[in-house]
C-alpha cells in the first residue's frame, strides 16, 4: 500500500533505491571478484601448462622422465589434475574428465571431432601453437573442474596439454570474501538510510514551520506566514498571506456590518419591548426576537474577529457562577468551579461569556442541586465542561438540542438558543460542543476552546 504522507513516500523511494543500489554493487563486486580469482587460477593453470610443453619436444614425443621428475609440482594440491594427449597416445591424471573449450582461441581446424580433440591431421611444421584457452568439464563424481588447454603443432600430429583444478578453487575464497563484503554493504546501506533520514528531516523542516505559522495565524497568534522560505515555498508562503490579507479585509467589513445591524436593532427592539410590557404572550415573542438577534450577531461578531483577545478562565467563571447562582438562589444550588488559576483561552471576555453562560445557565435551569464546571489543557485546546446533576438528555435527542431554536423542555422560560449559540460559537473558534451523560445521572457538557499562547 502507497504511503500517504510525503515522508513516508519518499522513505519509500530512497529504501528501495538504497536496496536496488547495493543489490546491483553486490552482483558487480561478486563478479569483479570472481574474474579475479580466476584470472589468477588461470596462470596458475597456465604456468603448469608451461611446465608440462618443455616435457615435449618439436617432433611431439614426451620426455616422461622429466614428466616423473616434475609429477609431484603438478598433483601438488588435492583435485588438481593434467593430461597430455599426442600422437604417441595420452598421458596424464587417470580421471581427468572430458572438457568443452569455454572460448577457443580459433575455429577447429576441419573435421575435427569435439573441442577438445586432436585434430586428425598433422599440422605445418612452422604453425605457432595456439594460446591456452578456458574449458570446464566434470568428473564421474560430479565435481567440476575448471580448465586450460593449449594445443602445440608437430610434424606427427598436434599435441594437447590440458591443466584442470576444482572449481572450489574458485568458489571458496569469493564465499571467504562474501561475507566481509556482504558486511560492508549492510553498513554502507545503514549509513545511507540514515543520511536519508536525516535529509528528509532537514528538507521537510520549512514545511513544518510553515504549518506552525499557519496554526498560528489560525490561533489568532500571527498574522502573516514568515517569507523566508526555501525556493519550493516561497510562492506558496506569499499566496497563504495573500489569502490572510484577503479575509482581514473580509472581516472587516463584516465587523462594519455587524455593528451597524447591533445599532439599528438595538433601539427599535427595546422600544418594542417597553410597549408590550403589559402583554405577556406578545413580550415574550420580543425576547425571543431578541435572543436570536443576540444569536446571530453574536456569530457575526466570531466572523469577524481578525485577532482573539486572551481571557483568564478562573475569574471569568467564578464571576459567571456568583451572578447565575444569584438567579437560583431561592432553589439553593450549589455552583462549584474547579479551574486551575493558568488557564487562559483566546476569546474575549464576552465571547466566553456567551459560551459558558450559556452552558452554565442551562445546567442551573435543569439540575436538582449541584452544577460542577471544571477546564483542563489539551494540547493548543482548552477542554471546558459543565456537569448538572439534572435529568440530562437523551442520546438520541443531544443532537436536536444543539440546533437554534430546538426546545426539548416546553416548561421552562428559554427559547431553546442556549445550547446552540455555545456549539456555534465553539465551532467558530475551531472547537466544538460535546454532550454525553454525566457520572451518576445528568448532562456533561463539554466545550473545546482555544488555549491562549504562553507568554514568557
Amino acid at each position: 500500500m502507497r504511503p500517504r504522507s510525503i515522508r513516508g513516500r519518499m522513505v519509500l523511494i530512497a529504501a528501495l533505491a538504497i536496496l536496488a543500489s547495493l543489490l546491483i554493487a553486490g552482483w558487480a563486486l561478486a563478479g569483479a571478484l570472481e574474474g579475479f580469482v580466476t584470472r589468477g587460477l588461470d596462470q596458475r593453470l597456465d604456468s603448469q601448462i608451461t611446465l608440462l610443453a618443455s616435457a615435449v619436444d618439436e617432433r611431439g614425443a614426451v620426455d616422461r622422465a622429466r614428466i616423473a621428475r616434475v609429477r609431484g609440482m603438478l598433483e601438488g594440491e588435492p583435485g588438481w589434475r593434467w593430461r597430455i594427449s599426442g600422437p604417441d597416445g595420452t598421458l596424464g591424471s587417470a580421471d581427468f574428465p572430458p572438457l568443452a573449450t569455454l572460448h577457443p582461441p580459433g575455429p577447429p581446424p576441419a573435421g575435427e571431432a569435439g573441442p577438445a580433440a586432436p585434430p586428425p591431421g598433422p599440422l605445418p611444421p612452422d604453425a605457432a601453437p595456439d594460446r591456452p584457452s578456458p574449458a570446464e568439464g566434470r568428473t564421474e563424481q560430479g565435481v567440476r573442474v575448471h580448465a586450460r588447454q593449449v594445443r602445440l603443432p608437430s610434424p606427427r600430429g598436434p599435441v594437447t596439454i590440458s591443466a584442470a583444478a576444482p572449481r572450489a578453487v574458485v568458489a571458496r575464497p569469493i564465499r571467504a570474501a562474501l561475507l566481509p563484503l556482504l558486511a560492508m554493504l549492510a553498513g554502507l546501506g545503514i549509513l545511507l538510510a540514515v543520511a536519508s533520514l536525516v535529509q528528509l528531516r532537514l528538507a521537510l523542516r520549512p514545511l513544518r514551520r510553515l504549518r506552525d505559522d499557519v496554526a498560528a495565524i489560525r490561533a489568532g497568534e500571527r498574522a502573516r506566514v514568515g517569507e523566508d522560505q526555501p525556493a519550493e515555498l516561497q510562492s506558496l508562503a506569499t499566496e497563504l498571506n495573500a489569502l490572510a490579507a484577503d479575509s482581514e479585509r473580509a472581516l472587516a467589513t463584516a465587523r462594519t456590518s455587524a455593528a451597524n445591524l447591533a445599532h439599528a436593532l438595538k433601539t427599535p427592539v427595546a422600544t418594542l419591548a417597553l410597549d408590550l410590557a403589559g402583554d405577556a404572550a406578545r413580550a415574550a415573542q420580543v425576547a425571543r426576537i431578541d435572543e436570536t438577534i443576540r444569536h446571530h450577531l453574536a456569530r457575526a461578531r466570531v466572523q469577524a474577529s481578525a485577532t482573539r483577545a486572551t481571557t483568564t478562565l478562573a475569574p471569568a467563571l467564578d464571576d459567571l457562577a456568583t451572578a447565575i447562582g444569584r438567579l437560583h438562589a431561592d432553589r439553593g444550588l450549589t455552583l462549584s468551579v474547579q479551574v486551575p488559576g493558568d488557564l487562559a483561552v483566546a476569546l474575549d471576555a464576552q465571547d466566553l461569556d456567551e459560551v459558558a453562560g450559556n452552558l452554565v445557565d442551562n445546567a442551573a435551569r435543569h439540575a436538582r442541586s449541584t452544577v460542577t464546571v471544571t477546564a483542563a489543557a489539551e494540547g493548543r485546546q482548552i477542554r471546558l465542561t459543565v456537569i448538572d446533576d439534572g435529568p440530562g438528555i437523551p442520546e438520541t435527542d443531544r443532537l436536536r438540542a444543539t440546533q437554534a431554536g430546538a426546545r426539548l423542555d416546553e416548561r421552562g422560560d428559554g427559547h431553546g438558543f442556549g445550547l446552540a449559540i455555545a456549539r456555534e460559537l465553539a465551532e467558530l473558534h475551531g472547537g466544538r460542543l460535546i454532550l454525553d451523560e454525566a457520572p451518576g445521572g445528568g448532562l456533561s457538557a463539554t466545550v473545546l476552546l482555544p488555549r491562549a499562547a504562553e507568554t514568557d
